[in-house]
């Protein structure tokens, strides 16, 4: 690139927006106040290592997790489904699907409440026809259910889009050889879609992790994962510092997340697992 100094007004931006909040993050997170004198400390740190907040972060990664596991069996036989070339109308099909992302995440999450709630449409059909309400609202299920819904098409689309990808003379090439349909599956198809599958498992589990609104929502406040628990420090006690430092222990390991996850696709792209 001769002309290099296109990227700089993205780098300007990047320092302004991205790189300076996060310093200051980090300062906020390294530093009390003792009597009016702020000094550099890690005691946010140790803070967070106390058992009823290790029991939050516990919590969040436990609900993310199920909901990364039922995202990925509802989303890669879905996934198949639109990638299958005998599928007609495909487009307006994925249109239909990504068609509920275009509207605000609060307001889907709204939409749920009013399904799920005891005089609800759900529990109104089924006292119609003479079925016991479900107790669903408030509940850790409400919660995993906002989760799947608002997540799953982070979890489609990423192994779609590898699966269209495959050349459909290897899939030609292993029937010929005497495989039958699920030994195509599970020796051709899923390797191959390995990158997809940790894309999408990647997409779904961060947001999960750290989601505040559908928790508080439809979770109704009766637990705290860790999203809420920073909103909390800064919007309710005030506590910048620990908030901060909270903010950082997740960054971290979304990160280490997001490299372990890496280095898999890496090590298995292409059937390497196999």
């Amino acid at each position: 690139m001769k002309i290099k100094w296109v990227s700089y007004p993205y780098l300007v931006w990047m320092m302004i927006f991205v790189v300076v909040p996060l310093l200051l993050v980090i300062y906020f997170s390294l530093t009390i106040t003792d009597g009016g004198v702020t000094k550099f400390s890690l005691a946010n740190y140790e803070k967070f290592f106390e058992p009823i907040y290790i029991k939050v972060l516990l919590r969040s990664i436990y609900l993310a997790l199920i909901s990364t596991v039922f995202c990925l069996a509802l989303g890669y036989p879905l996934a198949m489904i639109l990638a299958s070339k005998e599928m007609s109308r495909k487009n307006f099909l994925i249109l239909l699907f990504v068609l509920p992302m275009w509207m605000n995440f609060l307001l889907r999450t709204y939409a749920w409440m009013t399904l799920l709630e005891r005089k609800g449409l759900i529990n109104t059909f089924l006292s119609y026809i003479n079925l016991p309400p479900l107790e669903i609202l408030y509940t850790n299920e409400a919660v995993v259910l906002g989760m799947i819904y608002n997540f799953l098409p982070f979890m489609v689309l990423p192994i779609y889009s590898v699966l269209r990808k495959i050349d459909p003379y290897v899939i030609e090439a292993a029937e010929d050889l005497g495989a039958n349909s699920l030994t195509v599956f599970l020796k051709v198809i899923f390797p191959l879609s390995l990158p997809g599958v940790v894309s999408g498992i990647t997409m779904v589990f961060m947001p999960a992790v750290s989601t505040f609104v559908i928790s508080r929502l439809l979770g109704g406040g009766q637990f705290t994962l860790i999203g809420n628990l920073i909103e909390q420090q800064f919007l309710t006690v005030g506590d910048w510092n620990f908030g901060s430092a909270l903010s950082i222990v997740m960054m971290i390991l979304i990160l280490f997340s997001m490299a372990a996850m890496a280095r898999y696709e890496k090590d298995y792209e292409g059937g390497g697992l196999w």
